[in-house]
């Protein structure tokens, strides 16, 4: 199981890593579709993982990213 939830994590901060990379390199916009979903499943993983260590600022921190995420999804806009 630890191999497992060490894996979400690697995998979730892959996907924030990109997703950062993408919108800084200007090859996708904030308000794409894929760079909210890369957010909420990144941050997502790492909460997933932050949880099974008790690492709780970081659990804090990434589930407020991945509502974040989530409201800009919901939230209505236009995605491009």
């Amino acid at each position: 199981m630890n191999l497992v939830i060490e894996i979400i994590g690697w995998l979730g901060m892959l996907l924030i890593l990109i997703s950062y990379y993408l919108i800084s390199s200007r090859r996708l916009e904030a308000k794409s579709a894929l760079y909210q979903l890369f957010n909420l499943f990144g941050a997502t993983g790492i909460v997933i993982n932050a949880f099974y260590h008790k690492a709780f600022p970081s659990l804090a921190l990434n589930a407020v990213w991945a509502l974040i995420a989530l409201w800009a999804m919901i939230s209505g806009r236009k995605w491009k």
